[in-house]
């Protein structure tokens, strides 16, 4: 759209209120248990750099597989931009700022809800800007307008104006209802398994992300790369796999059997 002469893409303006909402939440949720500081500020700007290199070159491996020569300098120019590089990339900041202030606690549940949420927002931006998904004849199926489905160069069915799955609101849809669960549970400190250990929520979020994302990545259209998967689900499927690992050895190492030791008697009054 325009302001008088200046262009704003839409895509641009939902990621910025993403970004903003995911920053708000994430401090909210700090201050609910005590932990907003000086320190949680710098661990979050380290995830922000981090984020915004990887997500710039998040598809490297789709222009190498698609690249008949690929280079350098071809990888830089075109490497794309990438949610699932910018989450890896946004995690590795954390640590690593982490790591060089000195910082041991965990963060990932305080700021798990806003990363839900900001996600949430960005991708309705991606739905008016992306390819919206393969063709459907379900009554929610989109079409894109002829002034736009041209410059949608790879997406027939944009130009052929059929109507195709909307799946980038699908998982729009999906990310809200993760980031009101997770708000409640790291507001409230309250996790949903005795088992579930301070730090796992944000784990938990990933694992729940990359099956979703698994399965909707068979309705957005995107290139198969290999055994018939897109890039993206060759890249949450063994992150998926690694992370249910985890929790099924935290499940088996959690004695269960324990009982707990009734409550000490009251003491007389005098």
């Amino acid at each position: 759209f325009h302001i008088g002469s200046v262009t704003i893409w839409s895509h641009a303006v939902f990621v910025a209120v993403g970004v903003t909402m995911a920053l708000a939440m994430s401090w909210q949720v700090a201050q609910r248990r005590d932990r907003a500081s000086v320190e949680l500020i710098w661990i979050v700007a380290g995830g922000l750099v981090g984020g915004a290199i990887l997500a710039r070159y998040g598809l490297a491996l789709r222009y190498v597989h698609d690249a008949a020569q690929p280079t350098l300098a071809g990888l830089l120019r075109y490497g794309g931009r990438s949610l699932l590089g910018g989450l890896a990339g946004a995690y590795a900041g954390v640590v690593l700022t982490k790591q060089l202030i000195g910082y041991r606690a965990h963060t990932g549940d305080l700021l798990v809800p806003g990363v839900a949420c900001g996600i949430a927002i960005g991708r309705v931006g991606c739905f008016l800007a992306e390819t919206p998904g393969t063709a459907t004849t379900l009554p929610w199926g989109v079409t894109v307008r002829p002034e736009y489905a041209s410059q949608l160069v790879d997406c027939v069915a944009c130009r052929a104006g059929t109507a195709m799955h909307p799946s980038l609101l699908y998982e729009s849809a999906f990310l809200l209802l993760a980031a009101w669960w997770l708000y409640r549970r790291a507001v409230s400190g309250a996790y949903p398994a005795r088992w579930i250990a301070d730090g796992d929520l944000f784990k938990l979020f990933l694992l729940a992300y990359a099956t979703f994302r698994f399965f909707v990545e068979f309705v957005r259209g995107n290139p198969e790369m290999a055994y018939g998967l897109t890039g993206s689900q060759l890249t949450v499927l063994p992150a998926a796999l690694l992370l249910l690992f985890y929790f099924v050895r935290r499940f088996r190492a959690y004695p269960h059997d324990v009982r707990l030791s009734p409550p000490p008697e009251p003491l007389p009054k005098p």
